[in-house]
């Protein structure tokens, strides 16, 4: 193994076997002087990669807290400890989140590497397909303990406000988020619950491009240059597939078809999957990219809008406006774009696909165009299946 393979090399991969498997690299940036820092690596399926980001904040009295963690590679701790010498040692680890297995599977091996940082989770934990203890997940049994509710309630209630949106009940298993309020830089701290598309692919991401020039490729046959106009056009591709599974502008090719061509396409390397190249692209997908882009806008993932938030929508729009209620600047969510530029009044707008029409108003404030509609068929589709079952509870309207 080389040098630089054992700085990025994640021993725990099979926990989670999504790419890039056991080699992550990490990208460290400065978002406020001194003061927040953020480690971005990716992970995918099929090459359809996006970031997945750990936040790092210095307490006003010393010390460091750590929003989200992710994989401890010998990279990302030599980072971590770079800050460590300057600004004191780790004191508390948060898991903002309770369903997102992709943050959850790094805190007990990230907080093994600090052995004296408290660790605090969010409310309504769960496993699939046991709900197994977190000191059987690997969180230290000693150290490991709930938000309290409240946060004036937490060690570090001098630092932050936080609010906590859950535990939603989906059946098998339940949502939280917990939003983080930094008032002396005026941020935001997400997780899931909002993000932003760039429209050009992410540093990390850039890092080893050949995912973007896969996603480039219009058929198994195509061979594309690198350039930075091929890795755009992947990285916006990409960000479809990543949100609607199955955008419109994207059409599957009849399996034992794109089987066959595999046989014959000029790239037949396993890391091209052995030519296999099962969809295609209609024209239309530069118009979806840019519907779902907006202008950078701030938007909640579709998923969540299809098949989380819209069984609790009174909830989640309550603690929208309590979350709108802070004075920020910027939103630093644990995927894709970062820092996100942002008012309060922004951040609440997002959730406007929650509120039904008021035919009384006067002069309707006006509001972010939604979503296209035809890229949800797939994720309608999951939603009708899903509340037919009984497993999960049916979708509400206010």
């Amino acid at each position: 193994m080389t040098v630089h393979a054992q700085q990025w090399f994640w021993r725990y991969w099979f926990l989670v076997p999504i790419y890039p498997y056991r080699d992550r690299r990490t990208l460290r940036q400065e978002m406020v002087k001194d003061t927040i820092w953020i480690f971005d690596q990716v992970q995918g399926i099929l090459y359809v990669m996006v970031p997945i980001r750990m936040t790092v904040v210095k307490l006003a009295t010393g010390g460091l807290l750590v929003y989200a963690p992710v994989a401890p590679t010998a990279e990302c701790l030599q980072l971590m400890q770079e800050l460590v010498a300057v600004h004191g040692d780790v004191q508390y680890i948060i898991l903002p989140s309770s369903s997102g297995l992709e943050h959850k599977v790094f805190v007990g091996p990230f907080a093994r590497c600090f052995p004296t940082a408290q660790v605090f989770v969010a409310p309504g934990q769960w496993s699939f397909p046991v709900s197994l203890p977190l000191s059987w997940l690997g969180f230290p049994a000693n150290r490991t303990q709930v938000l309290p509710e409240y946060a004036c309630n937490a060690p570090f209630s001098a630092d932050f406000d936080y609010k906590i949106l859950g535990p939603l009940d989906l059946g098998a298993g339940k949502f939280t988020e917990v939003a983080f309020y930094h008032p002396r830089s005026r941020s935001l701290l997400v997780t899931d619950i909002v993000v932003s598309i760039p429209a050009d692919p992410p540093a990390i991401v850039q890092l080893d491009p050949y995912g973007l020039l896969f996603h480039a490729k219009d058929n198994g046959f195509d061979r594309v240059a690198d350039t930075p106009e091929t890795r755009r056009k992947g990285w916006q591709r990409m960000s479809l597939f990543a949100f609607f599974f199955r955008p419109a502008a994207l059409e599957p090719v009849d399996t034992w078809q794109s089987l066959r061509e595999a046989r014959q396409a000029p790239d037949r390397s396993r890391r091209a999957y052995f030519g296999w190249f099962p969809f295609k692209w209609n024209e239309s997908w530069e118009r979806s990219f840019a519907a779902l882009r907006g202008d950078g806008r701030l938007f909640v993932a579709p998923i969540l809008q299809a098949l989380i938030l819209n069984r609790a929508p009174q909830e989640t729009l309550d603690w929208a406006t309590d979350v709108a209620a802070w004075d920020f600047d910027r939103i630093l969510p644990c995927h894709l774009d970062a820092p996100i530029p942002t008012t309060p009044r922004q951040f609440r707008q997002a959730f406007t696909f929650l509120e039904p029409p008021d035919p009384e108003a006067d002069a309707p404030t006006p509001e972010p165009e939604p979503l296209p509609e035809a890229d949800f068929a797939l994720l309608r589709s999951i939603d009708r299946g899903l509340s037919r079952s009984g497993l999960v509870p049916g979708a509400k309207k206010i």
